[in-house]
């Protein structure tokens, strides 16, 4: 795979420093991709630029501040965003919550994914570019140990189809596709939250996921969005993510 089949332009990684979105960066740099990744953990960033080499820039920044997005919008212009950045929910029954800790997820993974895929719409990216909002399986089937997450992830997948829609109707050419990968261990957030719903259960995380059967990788979802961006255009809408790979989310 080459730089040129998935992209004429540097990939934006919002949520680079760990979990999903660091292995996304690293999947496109090892495809040649250079990739722009934005986090506020400075130390983490510049950790993953030693591993990762000169192709991939640290910018340390808060992906939900409207401000950030549009100076990096205009900055880097990328053929490829990948929209990761959120934050890590409270692991309690909904009685358990303020609405302080249950709106979290929408002050972050909502409100960064709305100023992102604004100014890509107002730029706008260029013709064939693709944007990619990380949402999450629990936007299908819901996740009562989390507060607002659920909502959340689904609203980030409904403003990527708004998106999607408006792009259309302007003949911008710029594909808007939503990514639901299911719960797994695999990152710090997917490791809390198996936790707590083995708890839930009453049961030990190695049985509960025993359980759950395949466990999606890290790795896997870097794969996924190399593969949604290099499908020539064909690729479109939602995807889940399952460690069997990509199918269109329900």
């Amino acid at each position: 795979m080459t730089t040129t089949q998935i992209t004429a332009r540097p990939a934006l990684v919002t949520g680079a420093s760990r979990g999903f979105g660091r292995a996304i960066a690293t999947a496109l740099t090892g495809a040649g991709v250079p990739v722009v990744g934005v986090a506020r953990d400075r130390a983490a960033l510049d950790g993953l630029r030693a591993e990762l080499g000169g192709s991939f820039t640290p910018v340390a920044a808060d992906a939900a501040d409207p401000v950030v997005a549009g100076q990096l919008m205009d900055a880097y212009r990328p053929g490829l965003l990948v929209l990761n950045a959120g934050a890590a929910p409270l692991a309690r029954p909904i009685q358990q919550h303020t609405w302080e800790t249950f709106s979290r997820n929408w002050e972050v993974d909502v409100r960064q994914v709305f100023h992102w895929t604004r100014e890509a719409l107002l730029a706008p990216l260029d013709p064939g570019s693709l944007v990619v909002a990380l949402s999450s399986g629990a936007a299908v089937r819901g996740s009562p140990l989390s507060g607002g997450y659920a909502g959340a992830k689904a609203t980030v997948r409904f403003i990527t189809a708004y998106a999607a829609s408006e792009a259309e109707r302007d003949g911008l050419g710029i594909r808007f596709v939503s990514l639901l990968p299911q719960l797994t261990p695999a990152t710090g957030l997917g490791a809390a939250a198996v936790a707590a719903y083995a708890a839930r259960e009453g049961m030990e995380t190695g049985a509960y996921l025993d359980r759950a059967g395949p466990v999606l990788t890290a790795e896997q979802a870097g794969q996924a969005v190399l593969d949604l961006a290099a499908s020539d255009g064909t690729a479109q809408g939602a995807y889940l993510l399952t460690a069997a790979g990509l199918s269109p989310a329900p």
